[in-house]
């Protein structure tokens, strides 16, 4: 077997797994030459949580961070995660907007796109990886790993072998709640070697404590790339400690060929960013914690987090294991969603109006409706029925492609942002987060507080996730 590559997760999404996306552009820039020096295969930096983020709480043009990040590593790839038909947001956008976020993210600087879906849609997808490719950018299209009846290797392998049809340039299995076991990522990377001719790439967290184990497994099995975060911002919520897998395969037929030295000076960078973040508030040492709920309760870590400060702000903190509990009987209602953004937040928030209101189903929220009535796409297993009447009535349920109901609206949003647009990725941000790019272009330039403002009733829910 040939060397095995790394992209490090050290710019997106060890701090949006650990510091809730707070990391700034200038906690980075002393790093990024070094960073430029390692070799990495990519260095994710962009996409998720990050687009949101910048403008909502750090005042910063996430457009301007991207930029800037590329002047400084011009030797490696950058990568971004996108949400398919959702792009960076929490809806599903039309193809002209999907099309122009595409040539926009690869005319600033991004090389690798990766793109998923939280149902495993292939059809959510399309529009990401035809533009992606179009305007010259590697797609790398992931499976969203999760467990239930019917997500076993033969689906995922399907659904790997249908991706790479479609034009994907690389698969990844994106393991994002850390329940892909070691022995089940040796067979899962096998068969997929097996059946699939592009490389390879996995993502997985050290949540629940086995993400290490998955990884040297993974690497024995022939996986092609995974992903790591240097150490100060590695393992809990966030992803496996790149400078642990780099030594544990020296001199082996997998060895990644990158120096020790060189990841221990830029680790020693983050480490004094972490402490800031620390004693800020905004990096809480709790999320090191090895939590083995995660594999009974297929929670994510920021979407505990999350849960925990629904159930705070109700004064029901003692009722988390009541949530946990539900959590998995309204998935399973929903037809077994794996829990990502926003599945992840949808099933979270239902679980939690259930267990608060005494009644399952007394309220039920708009996006839970949305998501039964197949907005989001195809669930994979059949739903509840009587959940499903009792949330849409007699409403029809989607079959086609959700997008294929949207009609063009990139002109809408440009009229609508008006002069506070300055350029084409000013209109997107505009078009993803209307409130909050609205009060930061409104600001830009000032030493202003950075913007707070909410989407729609259930955006808090949105800001610490682990996509």
């Amino acid at each position: 077997m040939s060397k095995l590559y790394i992209t490090d997760t050290i710019l997106r999404d060890a701090h949006q797994s650990q510091a809730k996306t707070r990391m700034k552009i200038e906690d980075m820039i002393p790093a990024l030459e070094l960073l430029d020096k390692v070799g990495y295969w990519s260095v994710e930096c962009w996409g998720g949580a990050t687009f949101d983020a910048c403008m909502r709480f750090l005042n910063e043009d996430p457009w301007e961070r991207l930029r800037t990040i590329k002047k400084h590593m011009p030797n490696t790839k950058l990568q971004m995660l996108f949400r398919g038909q959702n792009i960076l947001g929490y809806k599903h956008y039309a193809d002209d907007v999907v099309q122009a976020f595409c040539k926009k993210s690869i005319e600033n600087g991004i090389d690798v796109v990766r793109v998923f879906d939280a149902l495993n849609d292939p059809r959510n997808l399309e529009a990401a990886i035809k533009y992606v490719k179009e305007y010259g950018g590697m797609c790398e299209a992931a499976i969203s790993y999760t467990t239930s009846p019917v997500h076993n290797e033969d689906y995922f392998v399907k659904l790997a072998c249908e991706l790479e049809k479609m034009g994907a340039d690389t698969i990844c299995i994106k393991d994002m709640a850390n329940l892909l076991l070691p022995y089940d990522a040796y067979s899962l990377v096998k068969k997929l070697k097996e059946n699939v001719s592009v490389p390879i790439h996995l993502h997985t967290h050290n949540t629940a404590g086995t993400g290490d184990m998955t990884n040297l497994m993974a690497a024995q099995a022939g996986v092609d790339i995974v992903d790591c975060a240097l150490s100060p911002m590695a393992n809990g919520t966030s992803n496996p400690a790149t400078e642990s897998l780099v030594a544990a395969l020296q001199g082996t037929d997998r060895d990644t060929g990158l120096s020790l030295d060189a990841l221990s000076k830029a680790a020693a960078h983050f480490r004094g960013i972490a402490a800031e973040l620390t004693q800020r508030g905004d990096l809480d040492p709790k999320v090191l914690n090895v939590d083995g709920n995660t594999l009974l309760y297929q929670v994510p870590g920021g979407m505990l987090s999350n849960l925990m400060g629904q159930l705070k702000d109700n004064g029901a903190e003692d009722r988390l294991y009541e949530v946990l509990e539900e959590v998995p009987r309204v998935r399973k209602d929903f037809g077994y969603p794996p829990l990502v953004t926003p599945t992840s937040q949808i099933v979270g928030t239902q679980a939690v109006l259930n267990i608060l209101l005494g009644e399952r189903y007394k309220m039920i929220t708009k996006e839970s409706k949305g998501l039964l009535k197949g907005e989001y796409g195809k669930l994979p297993a059949e739903v509840n029925e009587e959940v499903r009447k009792k949330a849409i009535g007699d409403e029809e349920v989607i079959t086609v492609r959700p997008a294929d109901l949207l009609e063009p609206e990139l002109e809408k949003y440009t009229k609508e942002a008006g002069d506070l647009a300055k350029c084409e990725e000013d209109v997107l941000s505009y078009a993803l987060f209307p409130q909050v790019a609205k009060t930061f272009l409104e600001n830009r330039g000032k030493k202003a507080e950075a913007p707070k403002a909410d989407d729609n009733g259930v955006r808090t829910l949105y800001v610490q996730d682990l996509s």
